[in-house]
């Protein structure tokens, strides 16, 4: 299996004023443990990190320290993450069928998880990782700050990634967004608004995203939690 790691943010909710994925979690930078747990995962045969030219020494770096044993290869980002996976899908050697996108800031997720993504994703075209609701959500007008409505939780399901589609159908998907001037923040949107089904495939409660300081002090709880247990 293909995987696509998006890399080319800024950290300005993180207080940062460089790629977030270079802070340190535990000692190591972000991106590092989503590499390392890329790797783990029996499924991953290729993976891409797409990202800006300047960080590049950067990944660079931290790839010589992992030592992994499967191919890594650096593609330049756009200007959102919508233009980065596109040039990501441009990038993916020509024999890539289906692929897997993760966002690097979810350093948390486990191996298992992207197996499971990886085996589900080969009896479907689209799916995403992702956990039911456990809060109220309120639908609310933005002029007044009045509520509007209340949705049936049990229907709702907060989205994380890895997302996994079928390679051909992901571009095409992606021309039409470029031709129609769509503006998503997951590529789970554009499968839906092309008319295409995508599957929920169980997430990870840890899964989170590191995305302000709160974030990444619950990660390194979580961390250490795990080293803590035995093998």
């Amino acid at each position: 299996m293909h995987l696509l790691i998006p890399a080319a943010g800024m950290g300005r909710r993180m207080g940062s004023d460089r790629n977030k994925l270079l802070l340190t979690l535990l000692g190591k930078p972000l991106i590092a443990w989503t590499l390392q747990a890329a790797e783990a995962a029996d499924k991953i045969s290729w993976i891409g990190i797409i990202g800006q030219p300047e960080d590049w020494p950067d990944f660079k770096a931290i790839l010589a320290t992992l030592s992994l044993k499967v191919p890594v290869e650096l593609i330049q980002g756009g200007s959102t993450r919508q233009e980065s996976v596109y040039n990501g899908l441009q990038a993916l050697p020509a024999s890539a069928e289906r692929v897997l996108i993760h966002d690097g800031a979810r350093c948390l997720a486990t191996p298992e998880l992207f197996d499971r993504c990886a085996d589900a994703l080969l009896d479907c075209t689209g799916l995403i990782a992702a956990v039911p609701v456990k809060d109220t959500i309120k639908i609310v007008e933005p002029a007044t700050q009045v509520i509007q409505h209340t949705p049936d939780r049990r229907n709702l399901w907060a989205a994380q990634t890895p997302q996994g589609f079928d390679v051909k159908l992901l571009k095409q998907c992606h021309d039409r967004g470029q031709r129609e001037g769509w503006e998503v923040t997951d590529d789970a949107a554009l499968f839906e608004m092309c008319g295409l089904p995508v599957r929920i495939v169980e997430g990870e409660e840890t899964n989170l995203k590191v995305t302000t300081p709160v974030d990444l002090a619950i990660a390194e709880f979580i961390l250490r939690q795990r080293l803590l247990k035995p093998e």
